[in-house]
């Protein structure tokens, strides 16, 4: 499932200046995660965009998931 899952996220130089996109539209990863972390949930984000399904919002978690496991994480200083 988690395969089928990922797959729905695409990343192509051409689209969104290749941020992660959900099914090669233009529907950044990050701006998906932006709504949820807003409060919208996945029937909000649905009926606002629908050409979305719930599996691209699942796939959106999951890609961010996989992300943050990572073995390190340094502290960024903006100069």
């Amino acid at each position: 499932m988690n395969q089928q899952l990922i797959k729905r996220i695409t990343l192509n130089p051409d689209i969104c200046f290749g941020k992660p996109t959900i099914r090669n539209m233009r529907y950044p990863v990050e701006m998906i995660l932006d709504l949820l972390s807003a409060g919208m949930t996945n029937q909000d984000i649905i009926k606002d965009y629908p050409a979305l399904e719930d599996k691209d919002i699942k796939a959106c978690l999951l890609f961010a998931s996989k992300l943050i496991k990572v073995n390190s994480i340094s502290k960024v200083i903006a100069a």
